[in-house]
């Protein structure tokens, strides 16, 4: 694991990103169907998010969870009440970040939410967008918060899958940030682009 932090744009207190997902990715030739195919190596985590998120290999939300456990061992992140996982943007019968974001709050005996924080409009795939303006508009009004706690003063950790260019954390983080029960927000984000 090669933990970096991410810089805060003032909307969070604390946030890492424990790996890079690929390390190489090399063009092989197209497919039968015209789709160019790649030989990937993937760092560990990156493998583990794939095989949880594209193979629906579930095995792999203990590794993940234990590996955000021994990330959160970093005395800048502040005691943890409540985990959030980043709202999907594709709908799946079980949802990998979520089962990752349940593991750890099982672990770390705090409480979990799914929701919390919500998506009431469909983005499609961050990835799938060029610029970070792009991005930025596909948010716009994309996450909204239910007021669901019932005490003040909750330190939130949310956990995502991907982060890229920031966009999508930085709009689910401001949409938390207004909830006045919410003190503090930290992020782990399991895997980065670049």
């Amino acid at each position: 694991m090669v933990i970096i932090q991410i810089p805060s744009t003032g909307v969070w207190g604390y946030a890492v990103s424990l790996d890079k997902h690929k390390i190489r990715s090399v063009p092989i030739g197209e497919n039968e169907y015209g789709y160019m195919q790649f030989d990937t190596q993937r760092t560990d985590i990156g493998e583990a998010v794939y095989q949880l998120k594209y193979r629906g290999d579930f095995a792999q939300v203990d590794f993940l969870a234990r590996s955000i456990i021994e990330a959160l061992q970093d005395n800048r992140f502040p005691k943890i009440h409540i985990v959030i996982p980043m709202p999907a943007s594709k709908i799946r019968a079980n949802q990998p970040v979520y089962a990752v974001a349940s593991k750890v709050a099982d672990m770390l005996g705090v409480v979990y939410s799914d929701s919390t924080l919500v998506k009431v409009k469909s983005t499609g795939a961050m990835k799938d967008l060029k610029s970070y303006d792009d991005k930025v508009a596909a948010l716009e009004g994309c996450f909204v918060v239910k007021e669901n706690l019932n005490d003040s003063n909750w330190n939130a950790l949310i956990i995502d899958d991907l982060y890229d260019s920031g966009a999508s954390i930085e709009a689910a983080c401001t949409a938390l940030k207004k909830y006045a029960k919410i003190s503090n927000i930290s992020v782990i984000i399991l895997t980065r682009t670049g």
